[in-house]
């Protein structure tokens, strides 16, 4: 019969805590060594009590079409469903980035919401007025108005984040509200396939349901993110979500203030990334695949086949590059391809377009 086991010095509460914060092997040989390391972790009590204020609760409200039941088409059934709605209420989270009133959330949070309401932290509810929205980017701006300014959140630069690094989330996960997470930055630059604007800050802090729109902060109190997507199998968290980076987002949000719309610019041209030997000098490059008939690209004498190497002298490497750095281009203005063709490179200088809805 083995000896028994000698009496634990560490109480159970406090062994369920540190395995939490998941301390290594060192930290659990004693139980003075975990109050050391739980002190170098971040308080964010102060931080949530700053930026709570700014954070808002989305409710929206739509009709949809009711579709026709297929048993019943054809038959004299079928007058009964034609025309016939269904109201839909769905929520979000969005967050206040002007003190006159103007709501930063996800387009897919207002979608085509005939009823928009903004409920703040201290319960008051407003009625909210959709300013723009940009699909590609899945961001919209609402204004609510109000008689005295509303605290507003302050943009950082998502560009400074790096990996590692700890965020808080706030939003209204399944309509709770005023719920905040924490976790860290675990990649940058995540491609999703959501869109060709694709440039995601993962992270792990727990995102969920309703949680979208919501901001994703430093430790200084600055927006560097908007809680977009998550990966999860169960539509829970799973530890993996996503967030539009800060730097992205701001100048959309800053044309749909004044606009009400983004005008992205296009060349009308299908490409597709040559690597290594395909490319010339054994560079990453981008290969013109189709064009356009009478596109911005094909009036300028752009060809199938041409390898576009830089745009007004910057180096393009790969072909959402290109699709972002046209994009950034107002339309009517004009850029300079420098192209590859017949194994000499040459100047294009090409009118950018308007990029037409739905474009790729």
């Amino acid at each position: 019969m083995p000896p028994p086991s000698p009496p634990d010095a560490c109480p159970p509460r406090r062994r369920l805590i540190l395995g939490a914060v998941g301390l290594s092997a060192a930290a659990l040989a004693g139980c003075s060594a975990p109050a050391t390391a739980q002190r170098g972790l971040p308080d964010f009590a102060d931080l949530a009590e700053r930026v709570l204020p700014s954070v808002v609760n989305i409710a929206v409200q739509s009709e949809t079409v009711i579709p026709i039941p297929p048993e019943f088409r054809g038959t004299p059934f079928e007058r009964y469903f034609r025309g016939r709605r269904e109201r839909v209420q769905g929520a979000g989270s969005g967050f206040i980035i002007d003190p006159s009133g103007f709501i930063v959330t996800n387009h897919h949070v207002i979608g085509h919401a005939q009823r928009v309401t903004v409920a703040l932290q201290n319960g008051t509810e407003l009625p909210a007025r959709v300013v723009g929205t940009d699909e590609l980017t899945d961001l919209a701006l609402l204004r609510v108005e109000t008689r005295t300014p509303l605290p507003a959140l302050t943009w950082g630069s998502s560009a400074r984040a790096r990996v590692g690094e700890w965020v808080m989330t706030a939003g209204n996960p399944f309509g709770l509200g005023g719920t905040i997470t924490v976790g860290i930055i675990s990649a940058r630059g995540r491609d999703i396939g959501a869109g060709p604007f694709d440039d995601f800050i993962q992270t792990d802090a727990a995102i969920n349901p309703g949680n979208s729109g919501g901001p994703v902060f430093n430790l200084a109190g600055e927006v560097i993110g908007i809680s977009t997507a998550i990966y999860s199998p169960s539509g829970a968290n799973a530890g993996i979500a996503f967030a539009t980076p800060s730097d992205l987002a701001r100048p959309v949000i800053e044309q749909l203030r004044r606009e009400g719309r983004v005008e992205r610019g296009w060349l009308g041209v299908s490409v597709q990334e040559l690597v290594g030997e395909e490319a010339r000098g054994g560079r990453r490059a981008v290969l013109v695949t189709d064009l356009v008939r009478n596109g911005p690209a094909a009036r300028a004498g752009l060809r199938v086949g041409d390898i576009v190497v830089a745009i007004n002298g910057e180096r393009i490497e790969n072909s959402r590059q290109l699709v972002r750095a046209v994009a950034a281009v107002p339309p009517g203005q004009s850029v300079r391809l420098s192209v590859q063709r017949d194994g000499r490179t040459q100047e294009v200088t090409v009118q950018v377009g308007r990029r037409p809805s739905g474009a790729g």
